[in-house]
């Protein structure tokens, strides 16, 4: 398979700064230049954030399989209320906690095969180059000082509101803001907070303080890519506020726009009717769910739906795929044989031509699905699929999947999931050419066997009753 070549403009990204669909390219047309929001570190990685992860990443994984070198930074927000509170509550200090938890995260993301940014730097390191920052949004008459705090002149950019589309006015009309007596305006938002009793806090020239909410992510970015990036990421819970303050700041200091060419934004992971977040508190963790599915699982489980798209978790839904990916399994453990290779150009394409329709990475999972069955069907009639399990490896692996089979305890249950995919394929070979009776013996036989069976639109589907644990 070639990367880039005469491909690379073919590519198409739902930017949310346009609207639309755009033809990517980044600035230089060789370097992408990432920056992805990352976790504010107070409490174990979620399920949740494990969903942008692997969207991001799966991207990137793209992004280089095209052809280009990706710098891809992602922070670590660990100076913020929720850290303060929970440090008091557990007796420990704010770098304890957040020590940890970053622990948890690189942990997690390594459990999920997410490869790692290339930096993650953290607010309370960059606390120098915030404040200069902040200094220069003064100075330029952006932003202005307030009894210990600094806030920013949302009147001033002249374009506030262009990322989620709405007017300044429109915004102070539909908003319940309260009210403060420092503020010009009630849209302006703080690039410094006072500092409070109990708080942590770094000198500087309004008094001792921390850095608001949104002014980390301009400097961290901007010194780590430069005034303008060609990728800015997240959830679309952070388009308002936070990208849009990030936006408005960025471009009023450096002068530069656009401050990211292409801003992408994932949609977010439910749980019932409900966003899954910490405030709520209907959370599953990632190293609760990688107890009882493999990692491949929980990636295919995320990019089975459009990534711009919400995602409703389940058990089911996550049992349901890992019973699935036991095709790939059978396909990849076939041996050669001494026929004609299998043709499995096509479901390549299809992989392609899917992941450059905006990311579009449930059909690029159905093609790899289609190839792993044709793959099943044509070893046993003689085909050499050599070359195409070699395909299926390398079009998963853009994907982050590596293939590997779930560990379990039973030995009876070594290789169940993909004998019991094989019988299913002979099974629908055999209904495809109308000898049902014995299609009917291979279900009667399963199904004594332990092996519940449901026939679909999209194939049978099956569950098994020894421990998957």
């Amino acid at each position: 398979m070639r990367g880039r070549g005469d491909r690379k403009d073919l590519m198409r990204l739902f930017n949310t700064l346009t609207g639309k669909e755009e033809l990517f390219e980044p600035h230089d047309g060789k370097i992408v230049k990432m920056y992805v929001c990352g976790v504010t570190p107070y409490s174990s990685t979620h399920v949740g954030h494990a969903l942008s992860y692997v969207v991001f990443d799966t991207l990137r994984r793209y992004l280089e399989f095209l052809g280009y070198e990706v710098k891809h930074v992602q922070n670590f927000t660990d100076v913020d209320d929720k850290i303060i509170q929970k440090s008091h509550d557990e007796g420990i200090t704010e770098d304890e906690l957040v020590t940890r938890y970053i622990g948890d995260f690189f942990t997690t993301m390594d459990a999920l095969n997410v490869q790692r940014a290339d930096e993650y730097p953290r607010a309370t390191q960059e606390i120098p180059r915030i404040i200069e920052t902040i200094k220069g949004l003064i100075d330029k008459g952006f932003a202005y000082p307030g009894e210990g705090d600094v806030y920013f002149r949302v009147t001033q950019s002249g374009d506030y509101g262009k990322l989620s589309h709405r007017t300044l006015d429109g915004m102070i009309a539909g908003a319940r803001i309260q009210i403060e007596e420092n503020k010009e305006n009630p849209m302006d938002f703080a690039l410094w907070k006072g500092a409070k009793t109990g708080e942590p806090s770094w000198e500087s020239p309004w008094g001792p303080g921390r850095p608001g909410w949104h002014i980390e992510c301009t400097t961290m970015s901007i010194d780590n890519l430069g005034a303008s990036i060609d990728i800015h990421g997240g959830g679309q819970d952070l388009i308002f506020h936070n990208h849009e303050n990030e936006i408005a700041q960025s471009e009023a200091y450096t002068g530069v726009k656009p401050f990211s060419r292409y801003w992408i934004h994932n949609g977010l992971l439910q749980f019932g009717q409900d966003k899954m977040s910490k405030s709520i508190g209907n959370l599953v963790s990632v190293e609760e769910a990688l107890t009882h599915y493999i990692a491949d699982t929980l990636r295919v489980y995320f990019l089975s739906s459009h990534y711009r798209s919400p995602l409703t978790y389940s058990d089911e839904g996550a049992l349901a795929i890992e019973r699935s990916i036991d095709r790939f399994h059978y396909a990849l453990s076939l041996p050669h044989a001494d026929g004609p290779p299998l043709d499995y150009s096509e479901y390549e394409s299809r992989f392609k031509q899917a992941m450059e329709d905006d990311m579009n990475t449930p059909q690029a999972i159905a093609s790899l699905f289609d190839l792993a069955r044709e793959i099943n069907r044509s070893q046993p009639n003689g085909i050499d699929v050599t070359q195409a399990q070699d395909a299926l490896r390398n079009l998963g692996g853009i994907l982050g999947l590596t293939f590997a089979s779930k560990q379990v305890n039973d030995s009876n249950d070594v290789g169940a999931g993909a004998f019991i995919q094989m019988l299913l394929d002979i099974r629908n070979e055999l209904r495809s050419n109308k000898q049902y009776d014995l299609s009917d013996k291979i279900r009667d036989m399963l199904v004594e066997n332990g092996v519940q069976i449901e026939d679909t639109p999209e194939g049978a589907q099956w569950s098994y009753t020894v421990s998957r644990e």
